[in-house]
């Protein structure tokens, strides 16, 4: 489906003029160029999600206060440093299961 929408949009982007037929072939007179491989490096390079607005108010919401200054394991694993997040991974979704929540924290992962 994916590839159905990318070729469609690569077809556009194209933005064909008008046709000239003739008796032994057709051409086609292209008014704009855009590659497919620029549209697939736009979409295949999402930004990185910025953790101080988008991971760690995640963790806020369903691990403070024991994750977060003062609580009873801040110490050994304080959820408001991206290094403890970057080290346990996806183990953190024993109690993240919301999908979009989940997708954020991979991204965030991913090298």
């Amino acid at each position: 489906m994916r590839a159905a929408v990318l070729s469609l949009a690569s077809l556009l982007a194209l933005g064909f003029g008008a046709c000239h037929h003739s008796s032994k072939s057709l051409s086609l007179k292209p008014q704009a160029f855009v590659t497919s491989t620029a549209i697939s490096t736009a979409n295949s390079n999402p930004r990185k999600p910025d953790f101080a607005s988008e991971i760690k108010p995640i963790f806020q919401g369903r691990c403070q206060p024991c994750h977060f200054a003062g609580g009873k394991v801040y110490d050994r694993l304080p959820f408001d440093k991206p290094e403890t997040i970057t080290r346990l991974g996806t183990k953190l979704f024993t109690r993240i299961k919301n999908e979009k929540e989940q997708r954020l924290i991979r991204e965030f992962l991913a090298p």
